[in-house]
């Protein structure tokens, strides 16, 4: 097992702002609390969690904030992640991955995201694109893409949203005809993270008729003449990842690339969607627990009214609101991550469910409408609040987990998506 081997990590924290030197100093504290993310785990899920965590207050969280700024994409370090197995962890081991379960992989993105959002659900949606091809790939593609798929010698990005195709992705237009042995690409695709920097791009076409079964799954290598990327977007957050258009004219891509049959892309996207949506809530599950924690140390710190802010009874149970619904939000998770694992027949419904209410909690403030806000966002937001002005400050790492946090509810499917898969599921019993 690749964990058997795995190093400890300790935390430098001369270097760090304020907040962030709170988040690494304070963390494996918090494990021993009501919140503890290890509850539940066996033994060598709380041994790869630990180094998970490790790694993220080591190498991630002392220099999120300037990976933010700068708008930096962290090559090196995302490599020295995957040499703990976290560039395939879901991948098989014979292609070189570390072959690990959908809850353990939930465990180990929670742990990193509490070190930096941004890059962990890069590193995540990485994950999802070697897993299509793990899963839905022949021998020989799943020997030559995946190995340095899973060292992060190369990266990869997933290319399904369109400009004119959202939601409504079975109605995407980008163009596959063949012609000999290979196939001629014509379109483009939008908000693809990773898009100008990975190597690797997984993307899905239309080589048939109208509709989902006339879309296939072809990877396209970065330097392939006819593929260009517009300008680099300028964002909110995951600021730590590029996000630019993919653009296809005339790109002639090898039959030989083309992932599963023809006609089968639709499904190739939405089986790795699940899995993706599993991933993106453990990110959020990892920014509200950090964000816990720095306002649980911001309030016994701080004074107002000769007092430390812990002794006001409101924001007691304010504290105790965001902290129960962080540990709901996580249950859900690791249930939906369960199913999905056993291939049951209600996880597409878990999955769904999991990433409305763990991207939902993790953001908005408690006192919002509950039916507009989600957990991540309800959690993050509102400790931004309790930090009173010093949370609206880039020196302060809690502004950065409710920017980083907040498109949650956009990708991966958008929150009302998840509304409709599970309405479905509910009304077709």
């Amino acid at each position: 097992m690749l964990w058997s081997g795995c190093r400890r990590f300790g935390a430098r924290l001369g270097c760090l702002p304020g907040g962030l030197r709170v988040l690494v100093q304070t963390g494996h504290r918090s494990l021993t609390s009501c919140i503890d993310p290890s509850m539940g785990l066996n033994e060598e899920q709380k041994e790869f969690q630990k180094v998970a965590f490790d790694f993220a207050a080591r190498e991630m969280a002392p220099n999120m904030a300037e990976w933010d700024q700068k708008e930096l994409f962290p090559v090196d370090v995302m490599r020295k992640a995957a040499q703990l197995g976290f560039g395939g962890v879901y991948i098989q081991t014979d292609v070189g991955g570390s072959g690990l379960s959908r809850l353990d992989t939930s465990v180990i993105f929670e742990a990193l995201a509490t070190g930096c959002t941004s890059t962990t659900a890069y590193i995540s949606i990485h994950n999802m694109c070697a897993w299509m091809i793990d899963s839905f790939g022949n021998e020989e593609q799943r020997h030559k893409f995946c190995p340095p798929l899973c060292t992060m010698e190369k990266f990869a990005s997933y290319c399904l949203t369109e400009p004119g195709s959202g939601s409504d992705a079975a109605s995407l237009l980008t163009s596959a005809k063949k012609q000999g042995d290979h196939y001629i690409l014509n379109g483009s695709k939008a908000f693809i993270s990773g898009a100008g920097e990975s190597d690797i791009y997984v993307v899905m076409c239309r080589t048939g008729g109208p509709g989902p079964k006339g879309i296939s799954c072809i990877v396209v290598e970065k330097g392939t003449p006819g593929l260009s990327f517009g300008k680099k977007e300028k964002k909110v957050g995951w600021n730590s990842q590029p996000t630019r258009a993919v653009i296809f004219e005339d790109c002639a891509v090898p039959v030989a690339n083309r992932i599963g049959s023809e006609g089968q892309g639709f499904l190739i996207a939405v089986r790795g969607l699940n899995g993706g949506r599993i991933n993106i809530a453990s990110c959020s599950l990892g920014a509200a627990h950090a964000s816990v924690i720095l306002t649980r140390d911001h309030l016994n710190v701080r004074k107002q009214f000769g007092e430390p802010l812990a002794s006001n009874q409101y924001l007691q149970f304010t504290l105790a609101d965001m902290a129960t619904r962080l540990v709901a939000a996580r249950l859900m998770v690791r249930n939906a991550a369960v199913a999905l694992q056993e291939e049951r027949k209600d996880a597409v419904a878990l999955c769904s469910m999991a990433k409305l209410f763990a991207t939902d909690e993790c953001f908005a403030s408690s006192q919002s409408p509950r039916r507009l806000v989600p957990v991540s966002l309800q959690i993050c937001n509102q400790a931004l609040q309790m930090h009173g002005g010093y949370g609206y400050l880039k020196d302060y790492a809690v502004q950065q987990y409710v920017r980083d946090s907040r498109v949650h509810q956009i990708l991966e499917g958008s929150n009302e998506v998840m509304r409709i898969l599970i309405s479905r599921s509910l009304l077709q019993e």
